[in-house]
């Protein structure tokens, strides 16, 4: 994922959609997957950016460097 693609994911039985990178979210909160994606693909394609959809938001703190998409790991040292 980029900074600034449009990402929907879903929290507690209700659907958002975000800007990677950031906290918040954009706009209010969907009942379901399809009025959400359809707000997303609408925010993504404003922005000129890429939409993702996960079926759950994950925590805060998990930064797996191999789940970010290569071009996000440029500068990250993969040594354990």
């Amino acid at each position: 994922m980029a900074a600034g693609d449009i990402v929907t994911f879903h929290r507690n039985g209700i659907w958002f959609n975000r800007i990677e990178g950031e906290a918040g979210v954009i706009g209010s909160g969907y009942l379901t997957e399809a009025d959400a994606v359809v707000a997303g693909r609408g925010s993504a394609a404003a922005r000129q950016v890429e939409h993702l959809i996960h079926d759950e938001e994950p925590p805060a703190d998990a930064d797996d460097p191999y789940a970010r998409h290569p071009r996000d790991r440029v500068g990250v040292s993969m040594q354990g």
